[in-house]
Protein backbone atom coordinates (compact mmCIF):
# COMPACT_ATOMS: atom_id res chain seq x y z
CA UNK A 1 0.00 0.00 0.00
CA UNK A 2 1.37 3.49 -1.02
CA UNK A 3 0.04 6.54 1.35
CA UNK A 4 1.22 10.05 2.09
CA UNK A 5 1.58 11.60 5.25
CA UNK A 6 2.08 15.28 6.41
CA UNK A 7 5.25 15.40 8.00
CA UNK A 8 6.17 17.16 11.42
CA UNK A 9 8.18 20.33 10.86
CA UNK A 10 8.17 23.61 12.53
CA UNK A 11 5.02 25.21 13.65
CA UNK A 12 5.77 28.95 11.74
CA UNK A 13 5.25 26.80 8.45
CA UNK A 14 2.69 24.59 9.61
CA UNK A 15 0.27 27.73 10.28
CA UNK A 16 1.23 29.81 7.97
CA UNK A 17 -0.28 27.04 5.36
CA UNK A 18 -3.22 26.94 7.30
CA UNK A 19 -3.76 30.43 8.13
CA UNK A 20 -2.76 31.48 4.91
CA UNK A 21 -2.36 35.76 3.71
CA UNK A 22 -5.01 35.27 0.63
CA UNK A 23 -7.55 33.46 2.77
CA UNK A 24 -7.67 30.64 0.42
CA UNK A 25 -7.92 28.13 3.67
CA UNK A 26 -10.83 30.37 5.68
CA UNK A 27 -12.77 30.44 3.26
CA UNK A 28 -12.73 26.58 2.50
CA UNK A 29 -12.93 26.51 6.22
CA UNK A 30 -16.19 28.93 6.50
CA UNK A 31 -17.66 27.59 3.54
CA UNK A 32 -19.37 24.34 5.46
CA UNK A 33 -21.52 27.13 7.21
CA UNK A 34 -22.28 28.15 3.38
CA UNK A 35 -23.37 24.73 2.73
CA UNK A 36 -25.39 24.42 5.58
CA UNK A 37 -27.05 27.34 4.75
CA UNK A 38 -27.91 26.19 1.07
CA UNK A 39 -28.33 22.73 1.71
CA UNK A 40 -29.88 22.15 5.09
CA UNK A 41 -31.99 25.71 5.11
CA UNK A 42 -29.60 27.32 7.41
CA UNK A 43 -29.20 30.99 8.32
CA UNK A 44 -25.25 31.18 9.41
CA UNK A 45 -23.85 35.02 9.09
CA UNK A 46 -20.52 34.10 7.59
CA UNK A 47 -19.69 37.87 8.94
CA UNK A 48 -20.33 36.23 12.38
CA UNK A 49 -17.96 33.56 12.38
CA UNK A 50 -14.33 33.30 11.48
CA UNK A 51 -11.51 30.94 10.54
CA UNK A 52 -8.62 29.57 13.32
CA UNK A 53 -5.94 26.98 12.66
CA UNK A 54 -3.55 26.33 15.55
CA UNK A 55 -1.01 23.93 16.11
CA UNK A 56 -1.51 21.21 19.21
CA UNK A 57 2.43 20.58 20.25
CA UNK A 58 0.96 17.90 22.64
CA UNK A 59 -1.15 15.87 19.68
CA UNK A 60 1.31 16.49 16.73
CA UNK A 61 -1.81 18.49 14.50
CA UNK A 62 -3.17 21.45 13.56
CA UNK A 63 -6.54 21.96 14.83
CA UNK A 64 -9.45 23.98 12.52
CA UNK A 65 -12.18 25.63 14.01
CA UNK A 66 -14.93 28.34 13.22
CA UNK A 67 -15.32 30.59 15.75
CA UNK A 68 -18.32 32.71 16.78
CA UNK A 69 -17.62 36.12 17.24
CA UNK A 70 -20.75 37.07 19.08
CA UNK A 71 -23.48 35.52 21.01
CA UNK A 72 -25.72 34.55 18.58
CA UNK A 73 -28.88 31.94 17.63
CA UNK A 74 -28.42 29.99 13.89
CA UNK A 75 -31.47 28.14 12.50
CA UNK A 76 -30.51 24.83 10.71
CA UNK A 77 -33.85 23.80 9.75
CA UNK A 78 -36.75 23.49 12.79
CA UNK A 79 -33.25 23.61 14.94
CA UNK A 80 -32.09 26.91 16.66
CA UNK A 81 -28.87 26.83 17.94
CA UNK A 82 -27.10 29.37 20.17
CA UNK A 83 -23.60 30.49 20.15
CA UNK A 84 -21.94 31.59 23.33
CA UNK A 85 -19.10 34.37 22.21
CA UNK A 86 -15.73 33.03 21.28
CA UNK A 87 -17.50 29.44 21.35
CA UNK A 88 -15.87 27.22 18.51
CA UNK A 89 -17.48 24.75 16.12
CA UNK A 90 -14.62 22.16 15.22
CA UNK A 91 -14.13 21.15 11.73
CA UNK A 92 -10.59 19.26 11.14
CA UNK A 93 -7.88 17.79 12.74
CA UNK A 94 -4.72 17.36 10.40
CA UNK A 95 -2.22 15.35 12.43
CA UNK A 96 1.48 15.75 11.76
CA UNK A 97 3.68 12.71 12.02
CA UNK A 98 7.63 11.12 11.70
CA UNK A 99 7.93 8.32 9.35
CA UNK A 100 9.32 6.38 12.04
CA UNK A 101 6.16 7.21 14.43
CA UNK A 102 3.49 6.51 11.06
CA UNK A 103 5.75 3.05 10.84
CA UNK A 104 5.22 2.06 14.49
CA UNK A 105 1.24 3.27 14.27
CA UNK A 106 1.19 1.11 10.71
CA UNK A 107 2.99 -2.04 12.59
CA UNK A 108 -0.34 -1.57 15.21
CA UNK A 109 -2.52 -2.87 12.14
CA UNK A 110 -0.29 -5.34 10.86
CA UNK A 111 1.73 -3.79 8.16
CA UNK A 112 5.19 -2.87 7.94
CA UNK A 113 7.25 -0.22 6.00
CA UNK A 114 8.97 -1.15 3.41
CA UNK A 115 10.63 2.09 1.50
CA UNK A 116 10.12 5.92 1.74
CA UNK A 117 10.10 9.10 0.27
CA UNK A 118 10.10 12.75 1.07
CA UNK A 119 9.98 15.93 -0.77
CA UNK A 120 13.43 17.89 -0.67
CA UNK A 121 11.79 19.71 2.45
CA UNK A 122 11.14 16.80 4.24
CA UNK A 123 7.50 18.20 4.65
CA UNK A 124 5.86 14.92 2.71
CA UNK A 125 6.25 11.61 2.73
CA UNK A 126 4.83 8.61 0.46
CA UNK A 127 5.51 5.41 2.69
CA UNK A 128 5.32 1.73 0.64
CA UNK A 129 3.74 -0.13 3.40
CA UNK A 130 3.47 -4.17 3.39
CA UNK A 131 1.22 -6.50 5.24
CA UNK A 132 4.01 -8.40 7.48
CA UNK A 133 5.17 -11.38 6.60
CA UNK A 134 4.26 -10.70 2.94
CA UNK A 135 6.65 -10.67 -0.02
CA UNK A 136 6.84 -6.86 -1.28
Amino acid sequence: MLIGIDLQKDVSVIEAAYNDGEGVTAAFNLNMLARINRELDGNFNLNRFEHQANYNDIEHRIEITIQSLQEQTVQVGDHAIEFAAGEEILTEYSHKYTIEGFAEFAETYGFSLHHHWTDSQNYFGVLHLVVEGATS
